[in-house]
C-alpha cells in the first residue's frame, strides 16, 4: 500500500525532525516512522444472525489529515467476497434479526448520527438528527426498533445575574461556573452539565424518545427484553453518585419509560447486561468494591424467573473482559493471562474449556492486550494478535480456525521487524516470576551488543503482552534492543500480584524493572554502558522514580508522568477516584504517604539527563506534573528538556503524527547522550541496590 511512497516520506520525515534514523535499503526495509501511516486493524466485529456473514471495521489513518478512519467491511464467514459496506466512512455496526439491514454510525458536519444500510437494495440513509453523540446500537428482537445511550445536557440557571452589553458592543465570554465533582476528563475537555440516558428509535427512521430519567447516567450498557417490552440497562441511581461512581446496578425499564425496577442491589459496579437466548438468564460482569486499588471483574448469573443470582467461574483468578452467549447453557469469556488474551467457554455449571490463545491487538502504539470479538452459536470471530501486525479477523467455527483478513501484509510483509522473544526472571525484591519481552533489532547479531531500551507500561493495573506495537518496533529498527516487563501490579496475573502495589506505588516494581535490565545483560543483548530508559503514564512515574534511585541510564525519557502525588490527585480528572482508591486518606490528611511515593520528594538524587514529554490538554496526568519536574531538574542543574505536544491528551499517540513525534523525540534525546564510541563490550553492569 504505501512502498512506492516510502522513500519519499521517510525523506520528509528526516527533514521534520532530523533524527538518528537509519533509511533502510529497498531490499531490506526495516519499519520506519512513516510506516505508521500504512498500517490498518480490525477494531469492531458484528456477525449476522445467522452466522453466516461478518461485518467488521476496518481502521486506519488518514495520512493528510493526520487522524484516524473507520470503514465497515462485510466478508463472507469463510473468507470469501470481502467489500466494503459503503462508500462512507463508519462504525459500529450490528445485523438486524432477520440479516437484511445493517445499522451503524458515522460521523460529519452534523456530529455522530445513525445510519441504516439496506443489503439487498444496497442503499444507505440516515436516520437521526442527533445533537450529541450516540453510543451502544443495539436492536430489539423484533426488529422494529434501534436502542442507543446519549448525553442529555442539564439546563442550569444562570450563577449570577451580569447586566446586558449595550447593542454593537464586544463583551469578553462570560465566567463559567462549575459546581460537580467531575468537571473536565481527559480527551473530552471541560465537560458540558449533563447525563446519559437511553433512548430508542423506530428502526425505520423517526424521532428518537428518552425512556429514562432523572439526573443519574446509564452508561454501563444495556440489553434488551427478550419480549422486547423494555431493557435491562447498568446505571448509577444513587443521589451521591458523583462520588459513587463506581456503585452501578442494573435496572428493568420499559419500553415506553413508566417504569423502572432495580434488579441488583450490592455495593460495587454490575455492568454490560447480556440476556441468554432464550431469556431466561442475565450474565453481568462486576465485583464487590472493597476500595482496593486493583479489583477483577468476575461473572454473575440473574435467573430471571425466580430472581437468583450465582457467581460462575469464581476460580478463575483473572478479570473477565468480555461476555458472549454461546447457547442457553453456555458463554464465551474473554480474559487476559500473563500477557496475552485468551477466550474460553463456560458452561453454567462452571466448566470451562480454553479455544483462542492469540486475541488481541488493538492497541497500536505499545503492546497492550485487549481485542474485540462477537459470537453466535458454535461461531466466534474475534481480533488477532500477533508480533507480526496490529489486530486482524479469525474465525474459530466448529473446532476450525480461518484466519479471515490480512490487512497488513503489503506493507509488513516485506519489512524486517523485530522478533520478539519471551523471558523470565526472579525479581531481586523478592524472588518472584517476573515476565517480559525482548524486541530484537533486525539482523540482530548474536556476538554484539546493543544499546538497549526499558520501555515502562502505563496504567499501573494493565498489562503488556507479546503484540505488535509501532513505537517498540521504531525503537528497534533503530538499533536498540528493546525490554518491557509485567512488573507487579500488571495485570492478567491474578488479584494478589496486582495488588502488591496497594496504597504502595511505585514500590518494588523498581526492582523488578531492574532485574529485567540485568537479564538482558546477563544473556549478553544489552551493553551495561548503553542503557536508556522511558514509559508512559505510569511508565512516567516509574521512569521519573527510576533515576531518583539509580544512574546505571545514559539518559531517561519521562512521559505523561506523575510527580507529585498531592498535586496530581487535586489536578487530575480522576481526583475523587485515585485520591479514594490509591491512597488510604486524603492528603492532607496523610501528607506523608503522598510525598514518599513521590519522585519530586527524590529529585536531589537524580543525575541522568531527563526528559518530560506530555500532551497539552492531558487531564488525566496533567503537563503541570511534568514541568515541576522539569524545573526542579532545571534547578538542580541536571540535562532536561520539556516536550509538549500541541492539542494532544493522554493518548498522545492517537495522532499518528504525534506517535511518530513521540518516537523521534525520544530516540534523538538517547542519542544525545549516547557514548561517543560503541562497546559492544562483554562487561557486566553494576547491580542496582
Amino acid at each position: 500500500m504505501l512502498n512506492s511512497l516510502r522513500a519519499a516520506r521517510v525523506a520528509t520525515f528526516f527533514c521534520a525532525f532530523a533524527l538518528p534514523f537509519s533509511i533502510a535499503h529497498a531490499d531490506d526495509p526495516t519499519f520506519e516512522p512513516m510506516d505508521v501511516f500504512a498500517l490498518e486493524w480490525v477494531s469492531q466485529i458484528d456477525l449476522s444472525p445467522d452466522g453466516e456473514t461478518l461485518a467488521y471495521t476496518r481502521a486506519g489513518f488518514d495520512l493528510k489529515r493526520d487522524n484516524g478512519t473507520a470503514h465497515i467491511w462485510l466478508s463472507d464467514v469463510n473468507g470469501a467476497n470481502p467489500r466494503p459496506l459503503t462508500g462512507k466512512s463508519g462504525f459500529s455496526p450490528t445485523f438486524s434479526p432477520d440479516g437484511k439491514r445493517i445499522a451503524f454510525m458515522a460521523g460529519g458536519e452534523a456530529g455522530v448520527q445513525v445510519y441504516m444500510h439496506w443489503l439487498e437494495a444496497n442503499r444507505t440513509s440516515v436516520l437521526t438528527q442527533l445533537t450529541q453523540a450516540p453510543a451502544g446500537l443495539s436492536w430489539s428482537p423484533d426488529g422494529k426498533w434501534l436502542a442507543f445511550t446519549m448525553i442529555v445536557p442539564s439546563q442550569q440557571e444562570p450563577f449570577a445575574k451580569l447586566p446586558k452589553p449595550p447593542e454593537g458592543a464586544t463583551w469578553a465570554k462570560p465566567a463559567q461556573v462549575i459546581d460537580q465533582l467531575t468537571y473536565r476528563a481527559d480527551g473530552r475537555g471541560y465537560l458540558k452539565p449533563g447525563y446519559s440516558h437511553l433512548f430508542v428509535l423506530p428502526a425505520d427512521g423517526g424521532t428518537p424518545r428518552q425512556i429514562t430519567s432523572g439526573n443519574y447516567h446509564h452508561a454501563g450498557g444495556f440489553a434488551w427484553k427478550s419480549d422486547g417490552s423494555g431493557l435491562y440497562v447498568s446505571a448509577n441511581r444513587r443521589e451521591d453518585a458523583q462520588y459513587e461512581t463506581r456503585d452501578t446496578d442494573i435496572f428493568e425499564v420499559s419500553l415506553a419509560g413508566d417504569h423502572i425496577t432495580q434488579l441488583t442491589k450490592r455495593y460495587g459496579p454490575d455492568f454490560d447486561p447480556r440476556l441468554s437466548p432464550d431469556g431466561r438468564y442475565l450474565a453481568l460482569r462486576g465485583f464487590d468494591d472493597d476500595l482496593m486499588s486493583y479489583n477483577q471483574n468476575r461473572i454473575s448469573i440473574i435467573d430471571l424467573e425466580d430472581g437468583g443470582r450465582r457467581t460462575l467461574a469464581g476460580d478463575l483468578d483473572r478479570s473477565v473482559n468480555a461476555v458472549r452467549w454461546r447457547d442457553t447453557k453456555s458463554l464465551y469469556i474473554a480474559y487476559d493471562d500473563s500477557g496475552i488474551g485468551r477466550i474460553d467457554t463456560l458452561t453454567l455449571t462452571g466448566k470451562r474449556r480454553r479455544l483462542v490463545d492469540d486475541f488481541g491487538g488493538l492497541s497500536l502504539s505499545r503492546p497492550y492486550s485487549g481485542g474485540t470479538l462477537d459470537a453466535e452459536g458454535t461461531t466466534l470471530a474475534y481480533s488477532l494478535a500477533s508480533t507480526s501486525a496490529p489486530a486482524e479477523l479469525a474465525v474459530l467455527r466448529r473446532g476450525a480456525l480461518r484466519r479471515i483478513t490480512d490487512l497488513n501484509e503489503d506493507i509488513l510483509g516485506h519489512t524486517n521487524l523485530a522478533r520478539i522473544e519471551t523471558i523470565r526472571f526472579a525479581s531481586m525484591a523478592d524472588g518472584r516470576e517476573i515476565e517480559a519481552w525482548v524486541a530484537f533489532p533486525p539482523d540482530f547479531d548474536t556476538e554484539k551488543r546493543y544499546p538497549a531500551i526499558l520501555e515502562i507500561h502505563g496504567g499501573p493495573f494493565t498489562a503488556y503482552g507479546p503484540h505488535f506495537a509501532a513505537e517498540v518496533q521504531l525503537y528497534a529498527a533503530a538499533g536498540y534492543v528493546v525490554v518491557y516487563a509485567n512488573p507487579r501490579g500488571s495485570t492478567s496475573y491474578g488479584y494478589e500480584f496486582a495488588n502488591l502495589i496497594h496504597h504502595n506505588y511505585p514500590g518494588d516494581d523498581y526492582h523488578d524493572l531492574m532485574s529485567a535490565v540485568d537479564h538482558v545483560i546477563d544473556r549478553g543483548w544489552a551493553d551495561p554502558e548503553r542503557l536508556y530508559v522511558t514509559g508512559g503514564s505510569g511508565g512516567g512515574i516509574l521512569t521519573a522514580w527510576i533515576v531518583t534511585r539509580t544512574d546505571r541510564f545514559r539518559a531517561a525519557v519521562s512521559a505523561k508522568p506523575v510527580i507529585n502525588w498531592t498535586s496530581f490527585v487535586l489536578t487530575a480528572d480522576m481526583y475523587g477516584f485515585f485520591s479514594r482508591y490509591w491512597f488510604a486518606e486524603l492528603p492532607w490528611n496523610d501528607p506523608e504517604s503522598y510525598r514518599i511515593r513521590s519522585p519530586i520528594s527524590f529529585v536531589g538524587n537524580v543525575s541522568t539527563p531527563t526528559m518530560l514529554l506530555t500532551g497539552e490538554v492531558d487531564y488525566r496526568t496533567p503537563i503541570s506534573e511534568s514541568e515541576q519536574f522539569y524545573q526542579a531538574l532545571k534547578l538542580a542543574r541536571v540535562d532536561t528538556a520539556l516536550v509538549r505536544i500541541p492539542g494532544a491528551s493522554h493518548s498522545i499517540a492517537s495522532r499518528p503524527s504525534h506517535l511518530i513525534s513521540k518516537v523521534a523525540h525520544i530516540l534523538a534525546w538517547f542519542e544525545r547522550y549516547a557514548p561517543a564510541a560503541e562497546t559492544n563490550v562483554d562487561t557486566e553492569g553494576s547491580r542496582a541496590q
